[in-house]
């Protein structure tokens, strides 16, 4: 028998697992999304006031990967 395992990258995540992935409360997560130009944009999936709100998972991880390149160049 064999069992064959499939790993899928996300297209989108919610708000919430980019707090988890980030490690960063929904506070922080606010704030770091209206003070850095270049945090990826949300989308929101409706119209109304409620409607959840979503990122590109590959956005969020460049995004964490060019400021690990400014911390580690700040750094040498």
């Amino acid at each position: 028998m064999v069992v064959i395992m499939l790993q899928i990258t996300p297209i989108r995540i919610q708000f919430s697992t980019v707090c988890q992935l980030l490690d960063v409360t929904r506070e922080s997560l606010r704030h770091t999304i209206r003070k850095d130009p270049t945090f990826p944009k949300p989308m929101k999936m409706g119209t109304t006031k409620q409607a959840p709100v979503f990122f590109d998972y590959q956005e969020i991880v460049e995004w964490h990967n060019s400021k690990k390149t400014v911390a580690a160049e700040m750094e040498a």
